[in-house]
């Protein structure tokens, strides 16, 4: 293995191993820390984690756990992948983990890049943006469990670590990658590991691959992985692929605005069911209930708690944010389980935190990538006869749930 890198949740890592394979990387995505060695052909890894909303030692643990493993795959640089949206609280958990895996390497030099054009997410003067919005004013301000309220990526960053964090700014960038290399130099000199780089557009991501050629470790979001292959001499190819036919099954625990549009426009056009966390907890709504309506609802049934700011808080104020999060989180992964087990093949989920309790509750170990659905989002093949789509809150085009199913089944 050449390249390893580490997901701090499920969406984000399949993100990943779409853009790597894309590139012409032979890449897996692995289900948490695997307890055996990966395939001798396997050129990149990508393990990933549920860590970005755990409590912050349990993070670092766990991605140690996973450098350590990586390592041991003989892996000469690593990824840690994290939101395009910089998803993290004011006390991590973005720079803890990054501190933790940068001083197990020794990295000196640590670029931070969380932009993704494919998805509208771009860094400018240290600024991230949400096509053209600022971050902060783009919906992520009421996340639920990270709201995101400064879109300076330098600022929000320095209060998660004890380490410098520095500057490389948009005109270094379109200069290329040896300016990009001399900006490195200059923040490292200037006593700070850490460097938020600008971008703009995907030729700026491969400029920056190809000045991360020596780094130990790089930070950022899928997008800055774009031009790291082919520092590995790895050029794009096409990826087989088979499609899996029967039932299906939409889930979404995501209230991104995205999602929120995305759940509308499904729900005009296909039988669509909406919790109640109040309900669930009364066991007025249960997984077993809710997947006999899926069943018998007809095509492509959605079952979702997305929705509203509002409502989320009102939520939250009533039964408590963690509270209301495991109940839902619960929820989806016993509904995931018994659809499985009553033959449902092609699962389709919006939301990290839904993706990482549903894949965590199947057990699954490895994920074989295949085409993209939307910027970001790949089909994924879980075993012979189940194939998945993990969505992240803010991805995908208004009828992904419509078009996730038709990848998945041709």
């Amino acid at each position: 293995m050449k390249l390893g890198c580490i997901g701090d949740d499920f969406t984000g890592s399949s993100d990943l191993a779409n853009t790597l394979a894309k590139a012409g990387m032979r890449t897996v995505q692995y289900t948490g820390i695997p307890s055996v060695p990966a395939a001798p052909d396997i050129e990149a890894g990508v393990v990933s984690l549920k860590s970005r909303s755990s409590p912050v030692g349990d993070a670092i643990a766990q991605s140690l756990a996973a450098l350590d493993w990586l390592l041991a795959q003989g892996c000469t640089q690593i990824f840690f992948k994290y939101c395009s949206t910089f998803d993290s609280a004011p006390e991590g958990n973005i720079g803890p983990v990054a501190d933790a895996l940068a001083d197990r390497l020794g990295a000196d030099r640590v670029i931070v890049c969380p932009a993704f054009p494919g998805t509208g997410r771009s860094l400018y003067q240290g600024h991230l943006f949400v096509k053209d919005t600022l971050l902060s004013e783009s919906g992520m301000e009421t996340h639920p469990l990270t709201p995101m309220t400064d879109p300076d990526i330098r600022r929000w960053l320095r209060h998660q670590t004890s380490n410098g964090v520095g500057h490389v700014n948009v005109h270094d960038v379109f200069a290329g990658a040896q300016a990009i290399k001399a900006g490195l130099d200059r923040v490292h000199g200037n006593g700070q590991r850490f460097a938020v780089v600008d971008a703009l557009k995907d030729s700026d991501l491969m400029e920056i691959g190809a000045a991360a050629t020596d780094l130990k470790l790089i930070t950022g979001g899928s997008g800055v992985a774009m031009g790291l292959p082919r520092n590995f001499g790895c050029t794009p190819g096409t990826a087989t692929w088979h499609g899996q036919s029967g039932p299906s099954l939409m889930i979404s625990g995501s209230c991104s605005l995205a999602t929120q549009g995305q759940v509308a426009y499904h729900a005009a056009r296909y039988p669509s069911l909406a919790l109640d966390v109040g309900a669930i907890i009364a066991g007025k709504t249960t997984p077993d209930a809710a997947l006999g309506w899926a069943l018998n609802a007809g095509g492509r049934p959605l079952i979702y708690s997305s929705a509203a700011p509002e409502e989320v808080a009102e939520t939250q104020e009533r039964f408590g944010r963690d509270a209301a999060a495991t109940v839902i989180e619960d929820f989806f992964a016993k509904l995931a389980q018994a659809a499985v087990a009553k033959g449902v093949l092609r699962i389709i989920i919006a939301g990290g935190e839904t993706s990482g309790a549903v894949v965590e509750a199947l057990d699954l170990t490895s994920l074989e990538i295949g085409p993209e659905i939307d910027p970001g989002v790949p089909a994924l093949r879980a075993s012979p006869n189940l194939v998945l789509a993990l969505k992240s809150g803010n991805f995908g085009s208004e009828d992904f749930f419509e078009k996730a199913d038709g990848v998945l089944s041709t």
